[in-house]
């Protein structure tokens, strides 16, 4: 059986490279920044009320195609009771989908680290969904819904609005 895979994978590799080469590349991959306003919420299990406030939240990412992108955010700021949010760190693949030229839908899917007032950082996996508009080609503004951190005894969430800058 391994005789006969590996002639059968090689000759998939040379025809798949063939293909690619015959056919011109049409999308070249774009890097893009933004940042936001985060409108996070901490909601604790128990009796312990939500915690909630406003911080910043950068963003970077590459678009591959219409379709999908790599996407990296950092966040920081906002206290509510004693609370700060010190950071957010996180890695996210992102599917699009365009409605009209200028109209996106998303959703992102990753993890994310985050660290309150000093105390040991968490992670966990991460999701989310948004929506953009491109005022101009290397323009557009966004808000989306992230779930951070989905714990045991607690949800990290928050709510963004910006705007990126594609190159």
């Amino acid at each position: 059986m391994k005789t006969l895979l590996m002639p059968v994978a090689a000759a998939c590799l040379v025809a798949a490279a063939n293909a690619q080469a015959q056919s011109p590349m049409t999308y070249q991959p774009s890097p893009y920044v933004g940042g936001d306003a985060l409108f996070w919420e901490l909601d604790p299990d128990g009796p312990a009320g939500d915690r909630d406030s406003t911080g910043l939240r950068l963003r970077a990412g590459v678009a591959f195609n219409d379709y999908f992108a790599l996407e990296g955010h950092l966040g920081t700021g906002g206290s509510d009771g004693g609370l700060e949010l010190d950071y957010l760190a996180g890695g996210y693949a992102k599917g699009m989908l365009p409605i009209t030229s200028r109209f996106k839908l998303y959703g992102l899917l990753g993890a994310t680290e985050v660290e309150f007032d000093g105390a040991e950082s968490e992670s966990g996996v991460s999701y989310g969904g948004g929506a953009s508009y491109a005022l101009m080609p290397n323009l557009s503004l966004g808000a989306d819904y992230m779930r951070y951190l989905d714990e045991s005894h607690y949800d990290f969430d928050a709510v963004s609005l910006g705007a990126t800058y594609h190159f």
